[in-house]
């Protein structure tokens, strides 16, 4: 009974009363914040770039020396950073305005003249197609050792002063009508017509390739040829073929392409065509439906037909004026040779007038072999029937005839083509012909 907890004390006298081991708390309200508003943003721009960094330490120590050290450095860097772009600015700003004086010349639109006069290194008399003369100035940046009076230039839209040069002094429309690829056509796809196509031989291609056999006989050789004639009668197709069979230039031109819009470019376009073929001699000229510039002359009440008027006098003068046309040759076509200037039409100038008539029977039957000589025929047809036809065919109407024969079995797919076909090929393009009337309707 001795044995027990050391002092023979009770442990359950040493308990407190319950709850007793927990100290009680009073309530504490939290801490008030530092500040009071809105959170605090940190500051960006040039103002925070402007402030100077918080230097910590705040005792006299070798810490704060080297951080101050630092600060120095730092202004010093920027201040010459400052008088640098200070000195430099003047020159960026001059470079600037100059490189935008440049885009604004060159990149405006720009209009095209022709320079007149030279006056001295830095001035120049232009003038433009729709406008009077100028007296500009020439702009530093222009080579002025290729500039020469009648040479093409570039003037700005607004001051006129010159900005450029214009290396290819071809027009552009006269280079368009340069004939690059040779046609297909050949002597040998036209039926008929040898007497006129031994005439064109003689006016155009011989002179071009034996000049010294009319220098024998002592004669000059023909300027030109005039091809007049029904519509459809080959007149074009013998122009390719020439083009075809000769090794010279070949500038192809319609009438309706020499009337321009403005007071003078008609004639201006005639010289610069005449002027290339010189250039690019030996050459051809070959001016189709030349009856749109060179109708007969009368008094006009319009100003653009007296500047057609005024293009056909050029086309005269460069036909047979103080310059020799030696090795440029002129072919002209029409089908209303009796709406042209007799001028135009006189010895000197056209030597040698050729019509096209409408094939007889003969040629006929030329132009039919031709254009069936590749087609798959059927044992029915019989062509002499459309070759001793009264009616008249021209060899485009043949041609039409031979098309429409060949679509017509293809439609209903048949690789030959019948007698049937023929005959409903020639009803229609004759039908067409007449602009629908029926035949024996007037008769």
């Amino acid at each position: 009974m001795g044995q027990g907890t050391p002092g023979g004390m009770n442990r359950q006298g040493d308990r407190k009363p319950d709850g007793g081991d927990k100290k009680e708390k009073k309530f504490e309200p939290s801490a008030p914040p530092a500040r009071v508003g809105r959170k605090q943003r940190k500051q960006k721009g040039p103002e925070a770039a402007a402030r100077l960094p918080t230097v910590t330490p705040v005792t006299k120590c070798k810490l704060r020396l080297l951080k101050l050290e630092r600060i120095k450095d730092y202004l010093l860097m920027e201040e010459e950073f400052v008088a640098n772009q200070e000195r430099l600015k003047p020159q960026e700003e001059k470079a600037e305005e100059d490189r935008s004086k440049v885009d604004d010349l060159r990149g405006s639109p720009m209009s095209v003249g022709n320079l007149e006069e030279l006056i001295d290194e830095n001035h120049a008399i232009v003038s433009s197609s729709v406008g009077p003369e100028y007296y500009v100035g020439i702009l530093s940046f222009v080579d002025k050792d290729q500039l020469e009076p009648g040479c093409a230039i570039l003037m700005h839209n607004k001051v006129l002063s010159v900005v450029g040069l214009l290396q290819d002094e071809v027009d552009p429309m006269v280079s368009v009508m340069k004939v690059e690829k040779a046609p297909l056509e050949s002597y040998a796809d036209i039926g008929g017509l040898d007497a006129q196509i031994q005439e064109i031989k003689e006016a155009v291609e011989l002179p071009l390739t034996h000049p010294e056999l009319y220098e024998d006989i002592g004669i000059k050789p023909p300027k030109g040829v005039i091809l007049y004639g029904e519509p459809g009668t080959g007149k074009t197709l013998l122009a390719k073929a020439v083009a075809n069979s000769t090794s010279a230039t070949f500038l192809r031109v319609v009438g309706s392409e020499l009337i321009q819009k403005y007071l003078g470019d008609g004639p201006k376009l005639v010289r610069e065509l005449f002027r290339v073929a010189d250039d690019l001699s030996p050459s051809i000229v070959f001016i189709d439906e030349i009856d749109a510039v060179g109708t007969k002359r009368y008094d006009a009440h319009s100003g653009g037909e007296r500047e057609i008027q005024r293009t056909m006098l050029e086309l005269l003068n460069q036909l047979d004026g103080f310059d020799s046309r030696g090795d440029v040759k002129v072919i002209l076509a029409t089908n209303r040779i009796e709406s042209l200037d007799p001028a135009l039409l006189r010895p000197g100038r056209i030597d040698r007038k050729i019509e096209f008539p409408l094939p007889d029977i003969k040629t006929r039957r030329r132009i039919f072999q031709i254009h069936t000589s590749r087609m798959t025929l059927a044992d029915d047809v019989n062509l002499e029937e459309f070759v001793m036809t009264k009616d008249e065919f021209s060899g485009a109407d043949i041609k039409a005839i031979c098309t429409e024969a060949g679509l017509l079995a293809l439609r209903e797919r048949r690789m030959k083509v019948t007698h049937a076909d023929f005959k409903k090929a020639k009803d229609k393009v004759m039908f067409k012909k007449k602009e629908g009337v029926p035949e024996g309707l007037y008769m």
